[in-house]
This record gives structure tokens, C-alpha cells and sequence, in this order.
């Protein structure tokens, strides 16, 4: 083997060395994905992660409040005749959770991953809903059974399908 062929392997270690550091580098700036929630109306269904918090952190009201008027969220298209079906993570479940509509509580907190609710509800000025849409928000931790406060907001647009 000549000096320069040694040299040349040398730089070759060297630049893959580099390359892997800068991959790892890369990816351990990437964010944690939050734990996911559900959201399914017959054949359709829409999943998102944490709107604000979602890593186990309480949130305080303010960002709680601003998290409510956030406009860029999924929306999913629901017939009043139609069951709304919810699903969460188990990690949601495990810090139970609410579904709220229009920032409202709509249900008791619950430790289960499941829940359904007639479509007819979000549609309903008795329930608070106005138009044809409705601001959903699933929020984890109640700040009284789970002990922690809320720890993550997920939220969605109802829009009504005649």
C-alpha cells in the first residue's frame, strides 16, 4: 500500500465517521412524537398529535387558553345521525381525559381508551354547540383524580355533514 492509497482510506474513515456523528446529532435533536388520539365517524377517522403539551408536563391556564384558539387543527366531517367514536393512548388514559366541546367539559374524565358519543350532541345549541361546526378537544389530566393538572390538549373540528 502506497502513502496517498493510505491517506485516501484515512480521509474515507474520516468522512464516514463525520457522516454517522452528524446522523446521530440529527436525530437526537428530533422531537419525541406525543401520544396519539382518534377520532373516527363511520368509514372516516382523523388521528393527531398533542395540539400543545402531551409530554406529561402540567400546562398552565394561559397556554391552555391559547391552545384552545389554535385554528390549524384536522377536521373530520360528522353526520348527526352518526356515533362520534374517540380513542386514545394508553398513555392519555393512564393520566385520564375529558372530551370538551367548544372548551366546555362535554363528559366526565375517564381512564378508558374508548368512548362514543351521538353526533347529534356537537350539533346541538342545548350542548352549546353554534353553526356547523364545533371545536372538539380531548384534554389529558384533570388536575383532581390523575394529580397532575393537564398535561395535553388534542383538538379537532366537528364540521357538520347534512
Amino acid at each position: 500500500m502506497t502513502f496517498s492509497q493510505s491517506v485516501v482510506r484515512r480521509r474515507r474513515a474520516v468522512a464516514a465517521a463525520g457522516a454517522v456523528s452528524a446522523g446521530l446529532l440529527v436525530l437526537s435533536a428530533c422531537d419525541k412524537p406525543t401520544p396519539l388520539s382518534t377520532i373516527t365517524v363511520g368509514r372516516s377517522s382523523v388521528s393527531e398529535e398533542a395540539t400543545c403539551g402531551g409530554e406529561g408536563n402540567a400546562l398552565n391556564t394561559a397556554d391552555l387558553t391559547k391552545c384552545l384558539k389554535d385554528k390549524d387543527i384536522k377536521s373530520i366531517k360528522v353526520d348527526p345521525d352518526d356515533t362520534v367514536r374517540f380513542g386514545v393512548d394508553p398513555k392519555i388514559a393512564d393520566k385520564r381525559w375529558t372530551i370538551l366541546m367548544n372548551g366546555q367539559p362535554l363528559t366526565e374524565d375517564s381512564d378508558k381508551t374508548y368512548r362514543t358519543i351521538p353526533g347529534s350532541v356537537f350539533f346541538n345549541q342545548q350542548y352549546g354547540a353554534t353553526g356547523n361546526s364545533t371545536l372538539v378537544s380531548i384534554k389529558a389530566g384533570d388536575g383532581k383524580k390523575s394529580g397532575t393538572g393537564v398535561t395535553g390538549l388534542w383538538s379537532f373540528k366537528l364540521k357538520k355533514d347534512d
